[in-house]
C-alpha cells in the first residue's frame, strides 16, 4: 500500500531537519534493500532540492550504488518510501524512473558507438513524420538546442565512436532533458576527465542547476563536491549518517564522517619483514591506467596498496603478474628481471595472485573442487604427462584439510561452495606452490565474519613463514589491520606511504581522496 502524500520533514541520519515539508522535489525517505543475508542499504534517507547539486559521498561499501540503482528504478527498496515533488512514486523499472523524471548518468556511458550524436540522444523515441520515417531535421534541432543550453559544442551527426568519455557523457545529459528530466544523477562522472574537461562538466551542473535540476553528484574527490555542491548527504555502512550544507562542513569533518565506525584493533607492528627484498618495482607506467609506480616488498613483509576504486591498484597488480603489458618501468623478482606480458614467466618466479573477482578469474566454476586446487600445480600430479588421480585426490586432500575448506566431496563442483570457501579453493591453489610473493585483490570480499578472520589468519601466516605478501583491499580496516606499509595510489600514481603505526583510518582516506597533499615521485 502506497503511503500518503509526504507533509513532514524527513529526518537526516544525524537527526537533523534536511529541508523543511515544501522544500524538496525529490525524496528518498529510510529505504532499505537486501540481497539474501547482504544488507547492502540499512536506513538511508535522500532529499533534493530543485536548483540544487547534491553530493553523495561515502566509502567504497558504504550503500551508494544501491541507492541509486533505487533512484534508477534497477533496485526496489525492501522497506521506505521515495517521494516526487511530495508524492509518493513507486519506481519498479528503469523505465518507469525515466518517465518519473529520473536520469542516471554512469561513469563509463552505454552508448551505441555507430549511430550518431543525435540518433544516441533519441534513441527507442526518435520523431516521426507522417507515414512512419524519422523526422530527422526536427531530432538535429533539438539536440543542437540542447547543446546551445548546455554551452557545448557537439555536432549531432558525428558518430559516437571515438568520442572522449567526456563528450559521452554530454550525450546522456542531452538525453536527459530531451526526457525533461528533473533529477539527474551523475556517478563518478569526473574519474575519466581531464582538467578542462572537468571544468566544463562543472559549468554544465551549473546550468541545469540554475535551470531548475536537481543534481547528484556522486564523487570520491571532495575538492570538487565543495566546489560544485551546496547540499552534502554522507554514507556509511548503508545508512545516510549526515545531511548538511556543504558550506558548514571542512574536509577533515566530511573525511571524518565518513570512516567514523570503531576502528578494527590491530596487532603490533611485526617490523618490516627482512632485509631481502623479493619484489622491486621501478616506475612502472601503463598509459592511462597508472604512471611511475615506485616500490618494494620484502619478505616476511605484508605491504597494502589502498586507494578508491578506479585508482589503479588493481591494473598494478594485473600488470606484476603479467596478465596486463606495461608501457615502461620494470619489475624484478629476487633481483631478477621478469619478463613483461608473462603470467608464465611470473608463477616461474613465485609470484601467485588471487585475483578480486574470484569467480571469473581465479575459478573454473564447473569444474571439482579437487580440480581447482590442483590447477597451478599440475605437474606436481602428472606421471609420464597424465594427471595421476591419486595423486591428485591427495594433493588436494592435504591442502583442503589445512585451509578448513568445508565441503561434502572434493568431486563436487567449487559453485557449490559458500563464498568464503571459494577464496579459500584460490588460495589454495597458489599457496600450493609456496610462493615467494602472494598478490592478494580484495581477500575478503563477500565472506562472513568468521571466514574472513581466518583468511587475515593466513595471510598473516605466511607473512610469518618469510613469504613477501601485496594486499589490495577496499576495507581501511582490514589494510590497517594487516599491512606493514600501506601505500596510497590515487587516480593511477602513488601519492603516500604510511607505516603500520602511522596509520590511520582518516588519514588513509584523506590521502586516497586528495585532501592531503602528494608526495614526490
Amino acid at each position: 500500500m502506497q503511503p500518503d502524500r509526504l507533509d513532514t520533514p524527513i529526518v537526516a541520519g544525524d537527526g537533523t531537519d534536511a529541508h523543511d515539508a515544501g522544500g524538496y522535489l525529490f525524496a528518498v525517505e529510510h529505504v532499505s534493500k537486501s540481497f539474501g543475508a547482504v544488507k547492502a542499504v540499512i536506513d538511508a534517507s535522500l532529499r533534493l532540492t530543485a536548483g540544487e547539486a547534491h553530493a553523495l559521498v561515502g566509502e567504497n561499501g558504504a550503500g551508494k550504488s544501491t541507492l541509486v540503482k533505487m533512484l534508477a528504478g534497477v533496485h526496489e527498496p525492501d522497506t521506505g518510501h521515495l517521494y516526487m515533488e511530495g508524492n509518493p512514486v513507486q519506481l519498479s523499472s528503469p523505465a518507469v524512473a525515466r518517465d518519473a523524471g529520473i536520469a542516471v548518468i554512469y561513469q563509463e556511458p552505454t552508448l551505441f558507438p555507430d549511430l550518431d550524436v543525435a540518433e544516441n540522444v533519441f534513441m527507442g523515441r526518435m520523431p516521426k513524420r507522417s507515414g512512419g520515417r524519422v523526422d530527422r531535421p526536427l531530432m538535429l534541432d533539438q539536440v543542437n538546442a540542447v547543446m546551445n543550453r548546455l554551452g557545448v559544442r557537439l555536432d549531432p551527426n558525428r558518430l559516437t565512436r571515438g568520442l572522449s568519455i567526456a563528450d559521452q557523457q554530454i550525450i546522456e545529459i542531452a538525453k536527459a532533458l530531451t526526457l525533461d528530466a528533473k533529477v539527474i544523477v551523475m556517478d563518478e562522472p569526473t574519474a575519466a576527465l581531464s582538467a578542462a574537461e572537468v571544468a566544463r562538466l562543472f559549468t554544465v551542473i551549473e546550468t541545469l542547476r540554475v535551470e531548475g535540476a536537481a543534481v547528484v553528484f556522486i564523487s570520491h574527490r571532495l575538492d570538487e563536491v565543495f566546489a560544485t555542491c551546496q547540499q552534502v548527504t554522507v554514507m556509511r555502512d548503508g545508512r545516510s549518517v549526515l545531511t548538511s550544507r556543504a558550506a558548514e562542513l571542512t574536509s577533515d569533518q566530511l573525511v571524518r564522517t565518513m570512516v567514523g565506525r570503531d576502528i578494527e584493533k590491530r596487532q603490533a607492528t611485526r617490523g618490516a619483514g627482512s632485509a631481502d627484498v623479493v619484489l622491486s618495482v621501478d616506475r612502472l607506467t601503463r598509459e592511462g591506467k597508472f604512471v611511475d609506480i615506485s616500490f618494494q616488498v620484502r619478505a616476511g613483509e605484508i605491504v597494502g596498496l589502498a586507494g578508491l576504486v578506479g585508482a589503479g591498484r588493481t591494473e598494478i597488480a594485473q600488470a606484476i603478474f603479467g596478465i596486463d603489458r606495461y608501457d615502461a618501468g620494470s619489475v624484478t623478482m629476487s633481483g631478477a628481471p621478469l619478463k613483461k606480458a608473462s603470467p608464465t614467466a611470473a608463477m616461474a618466479a613465485g609470484i601467485g595472485l588471487v585475483p578480486e573477482d574470484r569467480r571469473q578469474h581465479g575459478l573454473v566454476m564447473d569444474e571439482s573442487i579437487e580440480r581447482n586446487i590442483v590447477l597451478a600445480s599440475l605437474k606436481r600430479v602428472r606421471s609420464h604427462g597424465l594427471i595421476v588421480n591419486a595423486l591428485s585426490r591427495d594433493f588436494a586432500t592435504k591442502w583442503a584439510e589445512r585451509l578448513q575448506i568445508k565441503f561434502n566431496r572434493l568431486a563436487d563442483p567449487v559453485s557449490t561452495l559458500s563464498g568464503g570457501n571459494q577464496q579459500k579453493v584460490v588460495l589454495a591453489k597458489w599457496l600450493s606452490r609456496q610462493p615467494a610473493l602472494l598478490i592478494v585483490d580484495e581477500p575478503t570480499r563477500g565472506i562472513d565474519v568468521g571466514t574472513k578472520s581466518e583468511v587475515h589468519g593466513l595471510i598473516q601466516s605466511l607473512a610469518a613463514d618469510g613469504v613477501a605478501v601485496l594486499v589490495i583491499s577496499s576495507e581501511l580496516p582490514e589494510v590497517l589491520l594487516l599491512a606493514d606499509r600501506i601505500l596510497v595510489i590515487r587516480e593511477g600514481r602513488l601519492v603516500h606511504e604510511f607505516t603500520n603505526a602511522e596509520a590511520t583510518e582518516e588519514a588513509v582516506i584523506a590521502a586516497a581522496a586528495g585532501v592531503i597533499a602528494e608526495v614526490a615521485a
